[in-house]
């Protein structure tokens, strides 16, 4: 990108002038090209959308408006960085044919894994504050942005579909797969939850690096990464922190023999994400929280299975298992999180009963 075209854009917004500014590639996404604008005193991030990945733009803008309408993020402890408006006052600039967003730029780090007990306990805080804070959002006006995107019975039935026609190559392949086929009670056990969670408002992707810590990891300072917002269960979020920060490796580890399940981490994910919803969660969502692990990384391991099985169609891979591999990996977490479910239990009552 070069500075011409991105002052064309900028001049969409006309709250800045930006006759005089630099600019450099910022941060390591994964989604979306991403800038950092600094212009006079102020900051900013440039983004361009990858509407390839994210296929229903409007959506996304749609849900972040009622988000903004509907609640009062000068109540947070932390920012909640949604996309400037421009001049036409859509939060999302056409720019020959090509999607940018603007956002106001929040100094801090973000960090790829935990290095202290404490950081789990305030990045699960953070996400468990963000779902108190939203729970007056009418979920009813929100829009899917990525369709059915956590339902564990769905992504079950796709693998079944999708095993039906193809032939596993190995004894390691028909392992997993039959592994993961074999996890009927849990999908029975997520249906009736189904029934009786109600719809709030949810990250749905609680990486914590969807999180701008202080300088001094000290504290979050904004959540970000909101394309995701739309309505679901507490347990989705919780869910995905216990599978991405509890587990000893990251989901595309090889080293099997060290795949474990963290219970201190995993103890503090909840004693924060508890501290978070503890005045709004029902009996049932309490509750939920004890099968949430699992139904996250149940899922992921379908989806990595099952885009394996259709030859990586969705899921970028660098070699060609490598989306076999990620479905080994979380079956190895799922099975430690179902081996230590006694133990959770008690961790679950001391921290949620107490």
């Amino acid at each position: 990108m070069i500075k011409e075209n991105i002052a064309s854009i900028l001049a969409a917004y006309s709250f800045k002038s930006f006759e005089n500014f630099t600019f450099h590639s910022f941060g390591a996404g994964l989604i979306h090209g991403t800038y950092l604008i600094e212009s006079e005193d102020s900051q900013y991030i440039l983004q361009e959308f990858n509407n390839a990945v994210f296929q229903f733009p409007e959506r996304i803008t749609h849900n972040q408006r009622q988000v903004k309408s509907q609640g009062d993020d000068s109540l947070l402890p932390f920012t909640l960085p949604l996309p400037i408006p421009n001049s036409a006052q859509t939060l999302i600039t056409d720019w020959n044919g090509k999607l940018f967003r603007l956002f106001d730029f929040v100094s801090g780090q973000t960090i790829q894994q935990i290095t202290t007990l404490d950081q789990a306990y305030l990045a699960a805080k953070a996400y468990g504050v963000f779902a108190d804070w939203g729970k007056d959002v009418d979920t009813s006006h929100l829009q899917e942005s990525i369709p059915d995107f956590h339902r564990l019975d769905l992504r079950f039935a796709k693998l079944q579909e999708v095993a039906k026609t193809k032939e596993t190559n190995s004894l390691d392949d028909q392992e997993v797969l039959d592994f993961y086929l074999g996890q009927n009670e849990l999908i029975a056990e997520y249906k009736v939850f189904q029934t009786v969670l109600p719809h709030r408002l949810t990250h749905n992707d609680t990486k914590i690096n969807n999180l701008i810590f202080s300088n001094d990891l000290s504290k979050v300072e904004a959540l970000v990464d909101l394309d995701t917002l739309m309505g679901g269960y507490l347990m989705y979020d919780f869910g995905d922190l216990v599978r991405t920060v509890a587990c000893s490796e990251s989901e595309t580890s090889q080293f099997w023999d060290i795949i474990k399940l963290e219970v201190p981490v995993f103890e503090q994910l909840l004693k924060g994400y508890w501290e978070g919803v503890k005045a709004m969660a029902t009996a049932e969502e309490v509750r939920s929280l004890i099968l949430a692990g699992e139904v996250m990384t149940c899922i992921m391991g379908l989806r990595f299975m099952t885009d394996h099985l259709q030859g990586n169609i969705y899921y970028k891979v660098e070699y060609p298992r490598q989306n076999f591999h990620r479905a080994k990996n979380q079956m190895l977490l799922l099975r430690r999180l179902q081996d230590a479910k006694p133990e959770l239990k008690k961790i679950w009552k001391s921290v949620t009963q107490s």
